[in-house]
């Protein structure tokens, strides 16, 4: 039986990687792609239904996709579009979910407010993933990517804590609102504090302690865990104390990392980030056929029109959310400095289309228990998770797919004044040779003259500064001299491969200049290939 489990995860894992080359193939969002593929193979039964403890789905999913978020998210745009993000993270996701909670009350039999908030809870905050997967195959100002990403970071604390507080008055029958606000507060700020004080412990050990390569990210694995595990045991807010800590720890990477560990790090968490989102998004599909199978009173009928609707209330508060933060900003900007005094309805419009739902919600959906603490069956929860996956399945496939075709429709221009990539590139370079130069000639001057191979190395900067100004002077040289670059190297690797057959050389040292000669060519693309920019 265990023999059959691994074996049926190993070609889901295939599965997903496959599905995945074809988005990329098609150039469609990867999200799209797996959901539908998951439910082609739960529907025909190609692949057995996966069962994970309700207790254990946000615990797994959540921590690590959210600290790897946080930990790529730009201090400088949070912090720039704060009150954009604050107002999307927090009070439109309340907002959203009370309306869920009125409209699923009143269009639902039997459905009662606190059954309404459990369900506003897990529907209300947008997935960036998909937003963001599908952003990069489209041109879109750099703002938007970053009040999307940002809000994302936020909004699922929000969420999951309205979720807890409505799955709680379920379950118990009781619900102080008094109370509640009191703990909603708390748990926000024992939520942030506890991130940054696990996060000050880690970097004590990060920085202080000999740790190397292996240890440092194998810490990192387990920070998210640690952040969120202690947070909930403190009733506070989980996913607010990985994101802090995430934060943090990301400010001060320079100063606990060696370089051996960020790339090892870097790779290792891109691996992981990437099988987990590609396994949440493959189990919508995959877990839809189940929960239809088990809606047991509710006709399949009444459960896609109540989904309908539910997705429906969704996208228009989303989209009257943003026309009117826009309508608030340009009113506001009068009082007080804003990041942008004239949003327009362009930004605001792409924005709320980029609404989809994703792994927060399936997450928070599959953690409702089944049964309650008195032994009886949670109410109406099959309706709940087929709603939670009908919304998903919309959002994903009706917005996902338009809202490439949205974005060039409007086209946003950018008034970030934000220098092109390709721009700040040629500057980061220029401004990094010189001072390079600068600081050999002011500090080691007389090392240069004496020391042949820091001569070397000075007249190696000289020449990269004279390649670049070859190349943005437009003279053609760099692409014949980028391209036999790489002939060259790809000419060591065979060099390599030759000695290896040598009985005098050890294997290791051949894998270490196979390394060395994969650095330089990763250098060599990072440095000279432009940014994709989004």
């Amino acid at each position: 039986m265990l023999v059959s489990n691994v074996v049926h995860h190993v070609i889901l894992v295939f599965i997903i990687v496959l599905l995945i080359m074809v988005a990329r193939r098609l150039k469609v969002a990867y999200p799209i792609i797996l959901v539908l593929g998951g439910l082609v193979l739960g529907f025909f039964r190609l692949m057995p239904s996966i069962q994970i403890d309700p207790e254990l789905i946000l615990l797994i999913f959540m921590p690590p996709l959210l600290y790897e978020a946080a930990w790529y998210t730009s201090w400088k745009d949070l912090w720039r579009w704060r009150r954009v993000i604050s107002s999307f993270a927090f009070l439109i996701v309340i907002l959203t979910a009370t309306v869920v909670a009125g409209v699923s009350t009143w269009v639902i039999p039997g459905f009662t407010l606190a059954l309404g908030f459990v369900l506003g809870g897990i529907v209300s905050p947008p997935d960036a993933v998909s937003a963001t997967t599908i952003m990069k195959y489209v041109k879109v100002p750099r703002t938007i990517s970053s009040i999307v990403e940002g809000e994302s970071l936020m909004n699922d604390a929000a969420s999951l804590i309205i979720f807890s507080f409505a799955k709680t008055a379920v379950m118990t029958g009781a619900f102080v609102w008094q109370e509640a606000a009191w703990s909603f507060l708390l748990a926000i700020v024992m939520g942030i504090g506890i991130g940054l004080v696990v996060g000050l412990a880690y970097y004590a050990v990060h920085r202080y302690l000999p740790t190397g390569p292996e240890i440092d990210v194998v810490l990192t694995l387990t920070a998210p865990y640690v952040m969120y595990i202690i947070a909930e045991a403190c009733h506070g807010s989980g996913v607010l104390a990985v994101v802090s800590g995430g934060l943090f720890l990301s400010a001060h990477s320079q100063h606990m990392f060696s370089y051996r560990s960020r790339l090892q790090g870097a790779s290792v968490w891109s691996a992981l980030v990437f099988l987990l989102n590609g396994l949440v998004f493959m189990l919508i599909g995959l877990e839809l056929p189940v929960i239809i199978s088990s809606l047991g009173t509710s006709s399949i009928g009444e459960a896609i029109k109540y989904g309908v609707i539910i997705t429906v209330v969704l996208i228009v508060a989303r989209l009257l959310s943003t026309f009117g933060t826009s309508i608030f900003t340009v009113f506001i900007s009068r009082y007080i400095t804003t990041a942008d005094n004239r949003p327009g309805w362009k930004g605001p419009l792409i924005i709320g289309w980029s609404g989809m739902r994703g792994v927060v919600s399936l997450a928070a959906a599959l953690s409702i228990p089944v049964y309650m603490d008195n032994g009886q069956f949670f109410p109406q929860r099959s309706l709940i998770l087929f709603i939670t996956f009908t919304v998903i399945l919309l959002t994903l496939v009706v917005q996902g797919l338009t809202l490439p075709a949205l974005i060039r429709w409007v086209k946003l221009e950018d008034r970030d004044h934000m220098l092109p990539h390709a721009d700040q590139e040629k500057l980061i370079q220029d401004e990094l040779l010189e001072k390079s130069l600068l600081f050999l000639d002011k500090h080691f001057k007389r090392e240069v003259a004496t020391n042949r191979s820091l001569s070397q190395l000075h007249e190696d900067l000289i020449n990269k500064r004279s390649i670049a100004m070859h190349n943005r002077n437009g003279d053609g040289d760099y692409e014949q001299y980028r391209h036999i670059y790489l002939k060259m190297l790809e000419h060591q690797r065979a060099v390599l491969h030759e000695l290896n057959r040598h009985p005098r050389f050890d294997y290791e040292v051949i894998t270490k200049y196979r390394a060395l000669v994969d650095i330089e060519e990763e250098i060599l693309r990072m440095k000279y290939d432009p940014v994709v920019e989004m």
